[in-house]
């Protein structure tokens, strides 16, 4: 599955990083906590966050995570899409908390 299914699927805005957007998903990653994110997070997940600093964009990087969802309708800081765009790590966005969206994504992964 690309971002640009999940994308449509839960209906996420598009905030950043659009030369990402066929980048394949394995699998999702939840957590507020950057170091356990850096700990235990693998290839290819996205990243369901309400994080919006540019250190989110460095993480993902780091393990080379295919985009990042930030819940409840919160905007990222100009520098945090500025580096995801030079990055190509795509930044989502929904209004939905963050069980309802991982809930979703686990759904929609689960019929892969």
């Amino acid at each position: 599955m690309k971002i640009t299914d999940i994308i449509k699927a839960l209906n996420l805005k598009v905030i950043s990083g659009q030369n990402g957007l066929t980048n394949e998903i394995k699998g999702g990653y939840v957590s507020d906590l950057l170091s356990d994110v850096m700990g235990n997070a693998k290839e290819g997940e996205v990243w369901i966050t309400l994080q919006t600093h540019q250190n989110i964009i460095a993480i993902a990087s780091l393990k080379d995570l295919s985009a990042i969802i930030i819940v409840k309708g919160s905007v990222p800081e100009a520098d945090t899409i500025a580096k995801s765009n030079t990055e190509n790590i795509p930044v989502l966005s929904t209004d939905q908390d963050t069980f309802s969206i991982a809930g979703r994504l686990f759904e929609l992964l689960k019929k892969e």
